[in-house]
């Protein structure tokens, strides 16, 4: 008897232990991508003004509308400060909670699309910010832990975006500092385009692991820089694997 017990014991911690782990390296990932993209900017000279973290998951074991009020009130009780709302569309049901500050604003959102007499549930979180200090930094790093581990099942997929400015008037083409910024990714070009005074490139890096298919090739990493005009500034926007801030 105790050693069934034990045995059982046993299970329950191994199974724990793996799903931390799994966790944790969800968490791991999505916040090493918008740190390393950081890090690279700053390297290069740019100041970051922007940045934006996006974490979605198709919840797979939600297949009922109960179960999608239960995920909902488990989350409304963990985040009970945030200010929530739902909303029923002729295809769909929305819930979204906000919360806003001064440096930084979150979102989750919980869509639900009723499917033959089923139903199919993402959730979605995201956290956007101005600037980006060292404190700012240490702060994201602890929050998003905190974020991912308690909203998403150790799923989740991530979309790290930050926007800059080049510190100094660039003398080099729009062509040249793009081909910098791409040695600095370790990247390859797979697409680009040019009209201008802007210019966008789609490209693979040996920095992140995840990628998506395009014309028969895999990127993880665009990059758009645009120039204002004589004298004006030149903005550049970064995103892995796609940009989600708008250039």
């Amino acid at each position: 008897m105790k050693t069934t017990k034990l045995i059982l014991l046993i299970i329950g911690i191994t199974g724990l232990v793996i799903i931390n782990i799994g966790n944790k390296t969800t968490v791991a990932e999505g916040e090493l991508d918008l740190l390393a993209l950081a890090s690279i900017l700053q390297d290069e000279n740019i100041l970051i003004t922007e940045w934006s973290l996006h974490a979605r998951e198709k919840m797979e074991n939600v297949e009922s509308l109960e179960q999608v009020q239960n995920l909902t009130e488990d989350l409304k009780q963990q985040f009970y400060n945030w200010e929530w709302t739902s909303k029923s569309y002729e295809k769909h049901l929305e819930t979204v909670a906000v919360l806003n500050s001064n440096a930084q604003s979150e979102t989750i959102k919980i869509l639900t699309t009723p499917i033959n007499g089923q139903v199919q549930t993402y959730v979605i979180y995201e956290v956007k910010g101005k600037g980006w200090q060292e404190k700012v930094e240490q702060k994201i790093s602890k929050q998003l832990e905190s974020r991912i581990s308690d909203i998403f099942r150790g799923n989740a997929t991530f979309f790290s975006c930050l926007k800059g400015e080049f510190n100094d008037r660039i003398e080099k083409t729009l062509s040249n500092e793009m081909e910098n910024l791409l040695t600095a990714f370790n990247a390859e070009e797979v697409e680009a385009l040019s009209e201008g005074n802007f210019i966008s490139t789609s490209a693979y890096s040996t920095m992140f692991d995840k990628s998506i298919a395009t014309k028969g090739k895999d990127m993880n990493l665009q990059i758009a820089i645009r120039n204002q005009g004589l004298g004006g500034e030149t903005t550049l926007v970064v995103g892995t694997p796609i940009i989600t801030i708008e250039y």
